[in-house]
């Protein structure tokens, strides 16, 4: 019987999982294909950082929606996951049926990150639904397929002799289908519970914790560095091939790169177990910060020493996201959680909008690239300052 049991636990995991994984590809499919819009439609230089923030501010905006209208409360979590990622998807590939300008682009980008608020935190809430104990592994899991949708795109496009970018948005988009169905499939856990509704006032309430407020600040200078390393790794790449003469598969390359991740929050999530998620989310990110610092000599580096540097970095810049997941929800107090987590992961990305915005107007300036990483240094520093002094038993 045990052993039937923990079969079915597997099979739950790995269907959220591969869900979760299917899904999010869709948060980066833009990203991916990129260069070839810029060939083929003269798109700026800045369009990367304009894109890449379409998602990221769409990702908001839905997360404030699903929330204040409480709708992974009020209905399945399962059909809203997969209503989400069949919007999700034709939001992606939509642009293929168009005449493609950059604001519709943008367009699109943005309403591609309106639904993934129904993908990623909703995701979560289906793994919680179903584990009542260890969901902290599992949200490392979890964390870890978000890792792998997002490099996913760029696998896709690496392989040129098969895909054009039109199959790329394609094969992303029947992905993300895919995981909805699987997640249909799987239906609701059987400890769902209607959550708290979404509670405007509590956003002047939750600050005033003081082990809340040192997660919180500590997950914002995550977020100043995490998605926008992602975003400009594809950049850095380029940048080292064009400044030391070497061909490079920029694709294949950011694949393996922000793929490591995956790995990163599992082992995160099992350690988290033994040291607790504070010391997994201090020395994560004490790590990143000290690349940050050291980012300006990868354009010096032999190919193979600048490729380990960056997946060092690729490791650690993601292996403290679950573990700060984890010490907020923690240091909220319960009745308002659910409003707690919306402010922290809506405030978060806000800033990461911030952040890619400035490397987007710093990266055009010749002088500036060798150094433009620095920029990121400031999110590490200021969230280790944050959490230096928290006492939060978590895991």
């Amino acid at each position: 019987m045990k052993n039937h049991t923990r079969q079915a636990n597997v099979w739950v995991l790995a269907s959220i999982v591969f869900a979760q994984f299917a899904g999010t590809s869709l948060w980066f499919a833009g990203n991916a294909i990129l260069p070839e819009l810029q060939k083929a439609y003269h798109f700026p230089e800045n369009t990367l950082s304009h894109i890449t923030t379409a998602v990221q501010l769409g990702f908001i905006v839905g997360t404030l929606i699903y929330a204040i209208f409480s709708i992974a409360d009020r209905f399945s979590p399962s059909k809203v996951f997969f209503i989400s990622a069949l919007a999700g998807a034709i939001c992606n590939v939509s642009i293929l049926f168009i005449q493609i300008t950059l604001p519709l682009l943008i367009t699109f980008r943005f309403l591609t990150g309106v639904f993934l608020a129904g993908i990623y935190p909703v995701g979560m809430k289906i793994a919680a639904d179903w584990y009542e104990k260890g969901l902290g592994k599992a949200l490392g899991f979890l964390v870890g397929a978000l890792v792998l949708g997002t490099a996913f795109p760029h696998l896709l496009n690496s392989m040129h002799t098969v895909l054009n970018w039109q199959h790329v948005l394609i094969s992303v988009s029947l992905f993300a289908i895919s995981g909805g169905i699987l997640i249909l499939i799987l239906r609701d856990g059987p400890f769902r519970k209607k959550g708290s509704k979404f509670n405007p006032k509590a956003i002047f309430k939750i600050f005033s914790y003081v082990n809340f407020r040192k997660s919180a600040f500590g997950y914002f200078g995550h977020m100043w560095e995490l998605y926008t390393f992602w975003a400009f790794l594809p950049w850095l790449l380029k940048l080292y091939g064009d400044t030391n003469n070497e061909y490079i598969n920029i694709s294949l390359c950011s694949f393996i790169i922000i793929g490591i991740g995956f790995f990163s929050c599992i082992l995160g999530g099992l350690l988290s177990l033994k040291k607790g998620s504070y010391y997994v989310a201090k020395n994560s990110l004490s790590i990143s910060g000290l690349c940050c610092l050291l980012s300006p000599i990868v354009l010096i580096l032999p190919f193979w020493l600048m490729i380990s540097f960056l997946l060092i970095w690729s490791f650690f810049v993601i292996s403290d996201s679950p573990q700060f997941s984890s010490l907020v929800a923690a240091s909220a107090p319960k009745e308002i959680t659910g409003t707690a987590l919306t402010i922290v992961n809506s405030t978060g990305f806000t800033i990461s909008i911030i952040s890619i915005q400035l490397l987007g107007f710093l990266s055009s300036i010749d002088m500036i690239q060798p150094y433009l990483f620095l920029a990121l240094l400031p999110g590490p520093i200021l969230g280790l300052l944050s959490i230096r002094s928290l006492n939060i038993s978590s895991s």
